[in-house]
């Protein structure tokens, strides 16, 4: 009978191992092995119970090392490359670059608007930059793709902006040269806005997940 009890405890051992094999095989693979789970099924006259306590000190395995064809898809190198600009209304404009220094808007560091656009929100140069523009033309909260700029919104207007013009926001003169300085562009209109802009709203499309596979490349050119 001993002896009988001990090969039961063995056979049992052995299906135990190949479940667990079986089992971390699913789990890092994905691909299901085909053991039959009835063969362990059984008590054993307590054997089972036994051995299922010694197998507790087995590492477990999360499916967290998958790797799926999908994520290995490559990104564009650029947000220029990213965009299908034939999908949008086109039109040409005159595009300058400003500051919110005096040289641009007459404000300093000290004045209690400086820095702050029409629309209420701070001026922000990012993978959304706050722009100026004809408001009669491109409302408040438009949302503008300017090539070799990046995505601009409409949150400002300026005295000598009218028509088809509009004026690209820079952090420091230097960038406005160095950058871009005046040229005629196509812009293309992504979202006509509705006249009005939040800082929340502003926030969220500069922090969409979508948009931050750019965020390096956006910041390696601009914030040197």
């Amino acid at each position: 009978m001993k002896d009988l009890k001990r090969v039961t405890k063995k056979i049992i051992v052995i299906l135990l191992v190949l479940f667990a094999l079986q089992s971390t095989y699913f789990h890092i693979t994905g691909v299901e092995a085909s053991l039959n789970e009835e063969l362990i099924s059984t008590d054993g006259g307590g054997i089972f119970r036994e051995v299922a306590l010694d197998m507790k000190s087995l590492p477990s395995y999360s499916k967290k090392t998958d790797i799926s064809a999908s994520s290995a898809v490559a990104t564009p190198k650029t947000l220029d490359e990213a965009i299908d600009l034939s999908l949008y209304e086109k039109t040409n404009v005159l595009a300058t670059g400003y500051t919110a220094g005096v040289e641009s808007t007459g404000k300093g560091p000290s004045h209690p608007s400086y820095g702050i656009t029409y629309s209420g929100v701070k001026v922000k140069r990012d993978l959304y930059s706050t722009i100026a523009a004809d408001l009669n033309v491109f409302p408040i909260g438009t949302i503008l793709y300017i090539p070799e700029y990046g995505y601009g919104v409409v949150a400002d207007k300026g005295g000598a902006i009218k028509g088809n013009k509009v004026d690209l926001f820079y952090e420091t003169v230097e960038d406005v040269y160095n950058e871009w300085g005046k040229k005629r562009v196509d812009v293309y209109v992504i979202k006509r806005g509705d006249g009005k802009l939040t800082e929340s709203e502003l926030t969220a499309l500069n922090e969409a997940e979508e948009m931050q596979v750019f965020r390096e490349q956006f910041t390696k050119k601009y914030k040197k």
